[in-house]
């Protein structure tokens, strides 16, 4: 039987959550005194300061730890100043608070009645008070526990058990959970015994808060699986088997469903995988390193390196929600450094990328050990086909390009950006994807963000790839095919489709090893005019890109988000045409040099920059390359 949609199983277990948290509001749960906290599988606070050995990171860290006993605090890509009183339910950034209902009626997604509450969840979360700890634990200066213990104070008394936003969101109660563990962890024996046993209280309720509120239905992604590690480990600190028991299962049966076969997550956010390989990676620490872990965990963090190139720099491609499980700070492209150098460090036979600099962020607090002798990691082109991403690495440069379908279900975190492509040179920015900016605050900044225009691709009759749904869901997702994939020491080479709304988009792309890339698009479809447009969003303007039709190229004023929350102007080249079906049109760019002084030839399927190379693309199979 089905109701709207759902099963009677899942029906079942609502209305027994629904049942279950009725009781937790009228009789909320209290810490057994005959219950014994343990410490976790971590390193030690003895252990730890033996091991540190990083200035340059001790002095960041204090930095940031000033500021936040000042009441200064890093948020996004935002400094939040709330005065000597923390209104812990107030969206700072648009002036907003709401009340402490109970937590099932309050619109937390209604951004006119409470804000944005990603901005108000993000505090919340309280990483910023594992900082504090580690500053505590590094220096001994009582200025850190004791604002520790009064903005712990300041938060119970503001946010009753259920009641208020900030209980709205079982995997925000696993995120707080998660630092409040850190914090009797680094520092719990040196914290007042009345503050101590507060904690241990209500990080008891928070596990029975979690206990009945798994989003097994409701968002069965990285929200329940950061819900299942946070409940095995507060399982283990109290010695709940139910609670251990269900959180092991529940990551386990998570790590099966959420992991493709090529180690990609199956959001098809490149932030969300690096999110969801910490949150297994944790859990693999808490849980003594399970033997069936590995080979899932190793392909994961293969394929973050993959993506993240030779410098290590994360494109968010899809979704980007700014957060973190650990150290939420700094640039979010270089996030992915420290979850690689501690994927090193536990799995030394993947010869993954492995730096000195990234080893206190993360690695030590995690594993505790000194780093290994620096290992040369292997950088590779490979195509993943299940995500559909390619990475190629080539000419001191890296390139991706998206051949993949959107993620599961509604495909809450994709975006409409199927066969976009993004260029470095090193570090710099060649073509960018403009990132996520918003997920509530601004609808249509929200649906322009994840929108085709916003990405590297093909746009037809002013169209998405699909129909926004909700902030969080997609109709109409189209079908995308890879036709050919090659790579050898002459480049890389592509062959793609994506077809919606009657249209067929087809993207062949090579990549010479010497450094240039040549781009063919293809678009069929209806009979009719209909208006192409081929976006290319850049890093500098002065990034230069050929066309084999010149004439129909424009600039457009454009935008980017490093960080959700924060945008900027950023340089956009269209080229544009009314045009009857089929159409071919070229672009090319070089990663070693400016292209100026070049032009890009079309003639049919062959494309030619003269005095460089030639590429005749075959309709079917590898493409026929010629050089002066």
């Amino acid at each position: 039987m089905r109701f709207a949609g759902r099963s009677s199983r899942e029906l079942a277990f609502r209305l027994q959550q629904v049942l279950r948290n009725a009781a937790l509001w009228l009789a909320p749960p209290k810490l057994p005194r005959e219950t014994e906290s343990v410490e976790l599988a971590l390193p030690g606070p003895a252990r730890l300061r033996e091991d540190f050995s990083d200035p340059a990171f001790k002095t960041d860290l204090l930095m940031l730890a000033d500021e936040i006993t000042r009441h200064r605090f890093p948020l996004f890509d935002s400094t939040v100043e709330t005065g000597p009183k923390i209104d812990w339910r107030r969206d700072y950034l648009n002036g907003k608070t709401s009340g402490t209902d109970y937590f099932r009626f309050i619109p937390y997604l209604d951004f006119e009645k409470v804000g944005d509450h990603k901005n108000i969840w993000e505090l919340n979360r309280h990483q910023h008070l594992v900082l504090l700890a580690q500053a505590y634990l590094l220096t001994d200066d009582e200025k850190y526990r004791t604002e520790i213990g009064e903005q712990l104070e300041s938060w119970w008394d503001q946010n009753p058990f259920l009641g208020g936003i900030n209980w709205t969101s079982a995997l925000e109660v696993a995120f707080r959970a998660i630092s409040w563990l850190w914090i009797d962890h680094l520092i719990g024996v040196a914290l007042d015994g009345n503050l101590r046993q507060r904690l241990l209280t209500s990080l008891y309720e928070h596990g029975c808060f979690l206990e009945c509120n798994l989003s097994v239905y409701f968002s069965p992604n990285t929200h329940l699986l950061g819900e299942a590690v946070a409940l095995h480990a507060i399982g283990l600190k109290f010695h709940r088997e139910s609670w251990r028991e269900s959180g092991s299962q529940l990551v386990r049966e998570q790590l099966a469903r959420q992991v493709q076969p090529d180690g990609s997550h199956f959001e098809q956010s490149t932030y969300y995988h690096l999110y969801a390989l910490d949150f297994f990676l944790f859990h693999y620490l808490l849980a003594g390193r399970p033997p069936e872990f590995e080979a899932i965990l190793r392909k994961m963090a293969r394929f973050l390196a993959s993506i993240a190139g030779p410098e290590r720099l994360l494109t968010c491609f899809g979704d980007d929600d700014g957060g973190r499980l650990f150290y939420p700070y700094g640039r979010r492209d270089r996030f992915a450094r420290a979850t690689l150098t501690t994927c090193a460090l536990l799995f030394p036979e993947e010869d993954l990328p492995l730096a000195e600099r990234d080893f206190s962020e993360q690695a030590l607090w995690w594993i505790g050990r000194s780093l290994a002798p620096q290992a040369a990691s292997r950088t590779e082109t490979r195509l993943f086909r299940d995500s559909g991403l390619a990475s190629i690495t080539m000419a001191g440069g890296h390139i991706l390009m998206d051949a993949g379908r959107f993620g599961y279900g509604g495909a809450g975190h994709s975006h409409a950006d199927t066969l976009s492509i993004t260029a470095r040179s090193g570090e710099r920015e060649l073509l960018i994807d403009p990132g996520t900016f918003t997920y509530i605050a601004d609808k249509k900044l929200r649906d322009a963000f994840r929108g085709t225009g916003f990405h590297n691709t093909i746009r037809i009759d002013g169209l998405d790839q699909a129909d926004p749904a909700g902030p969080f869901r997609w109709d109409g997702k189209p079908d995308v095919e890879i036709h050919g994939w090659e790579a050898d020491g002459r480049g890389a080479f592509l062959d793609a489709s994506c077809v919606y709304r009657g249209f067929r988009h087809r993207r062949r792309l090579f990549a010479f090893a010497e450094g240039w890339v040549m781009v063919l698009d293809e678009v069929t479809g209806p009979a009719g005019e209909h208006r192409i447009d081929q976006f290319w969003h850049l890093g500098h303007a002065d990034v230069k890109i050929l066309f084999s039709e010149p004439k129909a190229v424009h600039p457009e004023p454009g935008l980017r988000s490093r960080v959700l929350g924060q945008k900027e102007a950023a340089p956009v080249l269209c080229a544009s045409w009314n045009v009857p079906l089929p159409h071919l049109c070229g672009a090319a760019f070089s990663i070693v040099e400016s292209g100026a002084g070049h032009r890009l030839e079309r003639n049919g399927l062959e494309l030619a920059i003269p005095g460089i190379a030639t590429v005749t693309f075959a309709e079917q199979g590898n493409p026929v390359v010629s050089t002066p």
